[in-house]
């Protein structure tokens, strides 16, 4: 087997260090032999982490092309197998649609999948592609670089539209002002850069208290609407949830509260937890109870550790959930020391990185 030490690994420089390696890793529980899936690969950080864990093999999975580019040389520095088996292949298209690409090179299930949402920080580090509002750069935001633009929402999206943007994917309270403020701005000179739009934002949202830059909401927002980052989410969760093998793992690092919430409640229904009626309700009492074919790893969502969010203040906002494919007496391995751990702390009212979780 050609496997490089640890050490030799190319690691990327600490903007680009993925959030919550160590509790990532631990939920996976890498074994020799098994496969796993990095479905947001980026700059490849998990999948270091796992090939480096054990003498296993992963599919990398983006659509961004300087990703696959990224992913390919990194397959070259981890070789083959025993078998002669790449250890780390890659494949572009959007993570919604893992399933059919898997299969299609014959693979039917797989031991893990690791998602990552939102922008990578090497899309975010680029200038060029324009996805950050503190450089100049082109009003781009394609994570796959093909599509429509973010300079072709908003230069050409009615008013209603664009405040439907700001307003639910980016959570801006001033959505309607910023849209308005923009078709006005776009009629005297489009808008084509990522400071010119964040200038026409900042010029109408005022300060808060947190620091958070004005233009933060809105081109969260613009993000989101650019790549369908929601639907893509909910289409990735399903297409994982079908692939996973008996004692898969599922688990999944989010950035904010719309991501989160979709991942709370697409693990709640696979892990049998219906949302609605109180315990306390007689028509509780009738409902049957059904073996539910995944599992909670832990019931509440995990957080960075204050140092890692000292490390890296990228981190600040993540949450990390894990699901389980019940099947075998080793679905469970690997996990039963961090989920004994944070239920603990749970229940004890720690403040350790494990309790700092929310419902």
């Amino acid at each position: 087997m050609n496997q490089p030490p640890v050490t030799s690994v190319p690691d990327h420089d600490p903007g680009h260090v993925p959030v919550m390696r160590d509790e990532v890793l631990a939920l996976l529980a890498a074994k020799d032999g098994e496969t796993y899936v990095d479905a947001t690969f980026g700059g490849g950080g998990y999948t270091n982490a796992v090939l480096a864990a054990a003498d296993c093999k992963v599919w990398g999975i983006d659509r961004d092309p300087d990703a696959i580019a990224r992913g390919t040389l990194l397959a070259d520095v981890w070789g083959e197998d025993a078998s002669g088996a790449p250890r780390l292949k890659m494949m572009q298209g959007g993570f919604g649609g893992m399933g059919d690409m898997l299969r299609a090179v014959g693979v039917e299930n797989v031991d893990g999948v690791m998602f990552d949402f939102g922008v990578s920080s090497f899309q975010l580090d680029e200038a060029e592609r324009g996805f950050s509002f503190r450089t100049e750069g082109p009003l781009d935001m394609r994570m796959g670089k093909s599509g429509r633009s973010a300079a072709d929402i908003v230069n050409d999206a009615p008013d209603t539209e664009l405040a439907d943007i700001f307003h639910y994917y980016g959570e801006e309270r001033h959505a309607r002002r910023v849209a308005r403020t923009i078709v006005e701005a776009r009629k005297t000179t489009p808008i084509t850069t990522t400071l010119q739009l964040a200038e026409i934002i900042r010029s109408v949202v005022p300060g808060d208290r947190s620091g958070i830059d004005p233009a933060t909401r809105s081109f969260q927002g613009l993000r989101i609407a650019v790549n369908d980052e929601l639907g893509e989410i909910e289409r990735g969760l399903e297409q994982a949830l079908g692939i996973l093998a008996p004692g898969g793992r599922l688990v999944v690092v989010s950035f904010h509260s719309l991501e989160d919430r979709i991942v709370k409640r697409v693990m709640a229904a696979a892990a049998g937890r219906e949302p609605g009626l109180s315990r306390y309700d007689p028509r509780a009492m009738g409902r049957e109870e059904k073996t539910a074919p995944f599992r909670l790893a832990f019931r509440k969502a995990m957080k960075p550790s204050d140092a890692e969010c000292r490390r890296n203040p990228r981190a600040r906002s993540a949450k990390l959930r894990a699901l389980i494919r019940v099947g075998t007496s080793e679905d469970a391995s690997g996990t039963s020391r961090i989920t004994t751990e944070h239920e603990a702390n749970v229940g004890a009212g720690s403040v350790k990185h494990s309790d700092r979780g929310t419902a």
